[in-house]
């Protein structure tokens, strides 16, 4: 065992039996041993093996062959990824070994297998570098004559550079450990190989697969793909790698994953069919990230070939594809636009002049060389070559390069920077314990694993391709990714093209894509479209990536990807309902419908009574402006020119001043109309039913008292509206809920004085209660004869408006709900206080002024009479009016006439005035 090892545990101690036992047949010790000096060792033993002599020796893991078919545990040679990458190893070891600053008088030596790109069969071949660790119990053999056997001494491996896939390195990394013996991988990208409990004496000098599997996930990200398949070939590479893969994207949160197929470890016929038409279960899942060894790959690509699905498989490939030519060979169509990444390398030069030297007569010491020449150059070596079909004989004056194709595989860099690590750790070991010792000293002999681990992972060197070379505490190297496209150019011809690289975050050209459409613009794997403005994702339970899209109806906006929120109460939304935006205000406009017919029937108004004021000044001492009681008819003609006057403040843009105005005279010109007219009502009311007690008149008729009455009626509506003022000043306010309709796109703010209908009810509340009142005297004053002022004209008058304002209070209240509820309230009840004071002017006042202009014979002075005469004869004509409801015609004027004609002399329609009676 190596120095400083511990003795192992049961379970070890039964492996290591295995061990001995799988050692003794590699050496033929279960037949008579072999008793032979170091000098005569069969040939045979290193017939499938490269053996070079040094003081310290490397083992090597390639995969010179291809996984073999069922029960053949080798296949076809791998030009490429095994004699490339073989040669590179013994190249870098004839360097270190020439140069005389790097493990100056220590020579290296290697010990080099072949591990036919299977686990198994490499975990079998890689108990050659352990067996110089295992000891031997001989004590039942002997030989013919009886002395104890000799066993031939094995090479003792200091460290091991491979393997290629990551399986085959884990299943060769549980033996390694066991024994201490450090392996640095140039391939392996798995990321289980990065735990570093379990694979210790692990190191790589390619990044592992979890960086990879970032560096995919940032390419999808790029290209705006969240919806994609996976496909991984079985073992560890291809597992890990998707697992690794769907890990970062569950954590990013931004892809999803559709499927995730896996490539049987041996596919039966018509495997690689299902799985193309399983990834068409998901047709939105374009995109397909595949860890695939590349004999999987191009069946697969294949497969889509055969089912007729170029062009629909956005391939997206691992560092297992990158830039190889063979699995895209005869498929290039189907392929192209295929996305792939590569550890970034660069050529090594002297790589190729070294290869392109090689020959059958200076490269005896690669046992697979000659089989790789027949391959290569298409011929065949003497009668037990490997290609007994082939015609052609080879001459062995073939030259690399020249009678065949080559290009360098594209880890052969790390092949070389692998080595490079392990001699630097063992110089820098040397340096520390052989200081001054030429070649290698005692210290050395046994060279301790864990501490030549710790060197190791303690290098730090510009690799072969100048790149530095580093391993972290997991012994992983540093991520750098070169990005790679495979495109078909104008000329028909294929390549990969550079289109960016990575190293821990992304940087990629994208005006360097190329698809197989010929459409600059991105193609789509997503499983739902992106929602448009103003619509908010409604994700499907369990697949974040997967959503439906439903508009932000009414006034809400779109307040981010998954959310709508309701705009404040004075905003909508905008029109892409990403944002709020405040509502327009209204007001009712002059130029409107609405405003211009109560405005024109104002304006007449207001010229109508105007007309009739200056009428009634310019006659005021005539016997009807006298008759009409001018005191109380200016009142009134006030009262009225108010109500026509209100209109304009009521259809004015709303401020504090109009407002004003509308809560003064909202009410006061009716107020002042009905004030008058009730005092005219009740003046006449009391008038004639004291004429039925008494010939005295009664109290409070003289015009003074009639005014103080009125005045004192219409106090109180001001009284009302200066506590109104006190109480809440007038202000205005945006009502937006008049307008708030269904759409809001048609919503309106409406600019508005402070004034509730609960206020508008109480200011004409007065009013109206006047009117009423009015109304009511009216009736009971119905019997007074037309010859005696004009009670009847003011009965007419209170009918007439009682059915206005009965009409207005259904049409006002009834459409509070209406859109137009602004414009129709608005003009209803301008319109009803202009109706209003028109009945009164037109009944009460305008046969006086027709009179006056037209008639005025009929304006002139008449015989004044008493008030007893007057009473007299209104109390005879309403008993003339109750019998003749209950006598025969004629009969009541006979009785009538003949007791009041002594006193009653005959009449004539005459303008008779009780006011200026003296009483």
């Amino acid at each position: 065992m190596a120095r400083g090892s511990k003795p192992p545990s049961v379970t070890g101690r039964c492996f290591l039996s295995l061990l001995m036992l799988k050692s003794c047949w590699l050496l033929g010790a279960s037949q008579k041993p072999a008793i032979l000096t170091d000098s005569q060792q069969p040939q045979q033993e290193y017939a499938h093996s490269i053996r070079l002599d040094g003081d310290i020796i490397l083992g090597g893991l390639f995969p010179v062959h291809a996984r073999g078919e069922r029960g053949v545990p080798c296949g076809e040679l791998k030009k490429e990824k095994g004699i490339h990458r073989l040669e590179a190893m013994l190249f870098a070891i004839d360097l270190i070994n020439k140069d005389p600053e790097l493990l100056p008088n220590v020579t290296l030596g290697a010990r080099i297998l072949d591990t036919c790109s299977r686990d198994t069969y490499a975990l079998e071949q890689s108990l050659t570098f352990v067996q110089a660790l295992i000891e031997r119990d001989g004590s039942d053999v002997r030989c013919a004559n009886g002395d104890p056997p000799i066993f031939a001494k094995p090479d003792k491996v200091v460290g091991v550079i491979g393997a290629s896939a990551s399986s085959v390195s884990i299943m060769v990394a549980n033996i390694l450990r066991l024994f201490k013996i450090p392996q640095i991988s140039y391939a392996s990208t798995a990321p289980e190989l990065s735990d570093n409990t379990r694979y210790d004496f692990f190191s790589r000098v390619v990044p592992p697969d979890s960086y990879q599997a970032q560096a995919m996930l940032d390419i999808v990200t790029a290209m705006g793909w969240n919806y994609v398949s996976t496909l991984a070939s079985e073992g560890n590479y291809g597992e890990s790698g998707v697992e690794a893969f769907v890990q970062i994207s569950r954590e990013s949160g931004g892809v999803c994953i559709a499927q995730s197929l896996k490539v049987p470890r041996e596919p039966r016929p018509g495997e690689f069919d299902k799985i193309v038409l399983r990834l068409l279960e998901t047709p939105n899942a374009r995109a397909v990230i595949m860890f695939a060894n590349e004999d999987d790959i191009r069946r697969i690509l294949d497969a889509a070939k055969r089912n007729n699905l170029t062009g629909h498989f956005l391939w997206v490939g691992s560092d297992s594809w990158g830039s190889k030519i063979s699995p895209v060979v005869q498929q290039e169509r189907v392929a192209e636009g295929a996305i792939t990444i590569l550890p970034k390398r660069a050529s090594v030069d002297a790589f190729d002049r070294y290869f392109k030297s090689r020959s059958l007569s200076n490269n005896r010491r690669n046992v697979w060389f000659a089989e790789f020449w027949e391959e290569n150059f298409g011929c065949k070596l003497g009668m037990h070559g490997k290609r007994p079909g082939s015609p052609k004989k080879c001459t062995g004056l073939e030259k690399v390069g020249r009678d065949s194709t080559y290009e360098q595989e594209g880890k052969v860099q790390f092949v070389m920077d692998a080595v490079y690590a392990m001699a630097h750790a063992l110089h820098h070991m040397h340096r520390e314990l052989c200081t001054g010792y030429p070649g290698l000293c005692p210290r050395m002999a046994n060279i301790d694993g864990k501490e030549l681990l710790a060197h190791i992972r303690a290098v730090g060197f510009n690799g072969s391709a100048g790149t530095p070379v580093t391993f972290n505490e997991n012994g992983d190297a540093p991520g750098r990714y070169d990005i790679f496209q495979y495109q078909i150019n104008n000329r028909s011809t294929a390549e990969y093209k550079v289109i960016g690289h990575w190293t821990n975050q992304l940087h990629l050209n994208m005006e360097a894509l190329q698809w197989s459409t010929g459409d600059p613009s991105l193609p789509a794997s997503v499983c739902s479209l992106p929602c448009r403005t103003g619509e908010r994702k409604k994700v499907v339970k369990g697949v974040p990536c997967c959503w439906h899209c439903e508009r932000c109806e009414g006034y809400h906006f779109q307040a981010s990807e998954f959310t709508c929120e309701i705009c404040p109460y004075e905003k909508r939304p905008d029109q892409n309902r990403t944002g709020c935006q405040p509502i327009p205000i209204i007001k009712l406009e002059w130029h409107s419908p609405w405003a211009l017919l109560p405005v024109f029937i104002s304006v007449l108004g207001i010229i109508a009574t105007t007309f009739v004021i200056v009428t009634f000044i310019r006659y005021n001492d005539t016997p009807i402006v006298r008759a009409s009681g001018r005191e109380m008819s200016y009142v009134l003609l006030t009262g009225i020119f108010l109500c026509y006057i209100i209109t304009f403040p009521m259809i004015a843009a709303p401020d504090v001043v109009v407002c004003s105005f509308r809560r003064i005279f909202l009410g006061l010109g009716m107020c002042f109309s009905y004030a008058a007219l009730l005092t005219k009502t009740n003046r006449i009311h009391r008038i004639f039913e004291q004429g039925k007690k008494a010939v005295t008149a009664p109290r409070f008729i003289s015009p003074a008292s009639q005014l103080v009455i009125t005045f004192s009626l219409i106090s109180v509506q001001l009284l009302g509206v200066l506590v109104w003022f006190a109480a809440d000043p007038p202000h205005t306010f945006v009502d937006y809920g008049e307008q708030r309709t269904q759409d809001p796109e048609n919503a309106r703010g409406v600019l508005k004085c402070d004034i509730s209908d609960l206020s508008l009810i109480c200011s004409l509340g007065y009013s109206i209660l006047l009117m009423v009142t009015c109304t009511v005297y009216a009736i009971k004053t119905r019997g007074v004869p037309e010859t005696f002022n004009e009670a009847k004209p003011i009965g007419f008058t209170m009918y007439t408006t009682c059915i206005i304002w009965l009409a207005f209070i259904p049409i006002f209240f009834g459409t509070a709900q209406s859109a137009e509820r602004m414009y129709i309230q608005t003009a209803t009840l301008t319109v009803s206080l202009s109706l209003s004071a028109s009945v009164s002017l037109g009944m009460l006042y305008m046969p006086k002024v027709y009179i006056i202009i037209f008639h005025p014979e009929q304006n002139v002075p008449k015989r004044k009479r008493s008030f007893k005469a007057i009473v007299t004869a209104a109390t005879m004509t309403s008993k003339l009016s109750q019998l003749a409801a209950e006598r025969p015609n004629g009969e009541v004027k006979t009785e009538l006439c003949e007791g009041v004609e002594a006193s009653v002399p005959p009449t004539k329609n005459t303008y008779v005035s009780y006011t200026n009676h003296a009483m």
